[in-house]
């Protein structure tokens, strides 16, 4: 089934993304948007390919 696609300020679908900390110590974890949701501003960025050597 194809996903309906988002225009210009609909609210986006919750969704969970595998994130990194680097400070003070390097840590991996699970990072989801509905833990924002009406506290924080949430920007969404996609870097393909950064920091990689392709």
């Amino acid at each position: 089934m194809a996903e309906p696609k988002l225009k210009i300020g609909d609210v986006a679908p919750n969704f969970k993304l595998r994130g990194v900390i680097t400070k003070p110590e390097v840590k991996r974890v699970d990072v989801q948007l509905s833990d924002f949701r009406g506290t924080h501003n949430v920007v969404i960025a996609f870097h393909p390919f950064a920091f990689t050597a392709t």
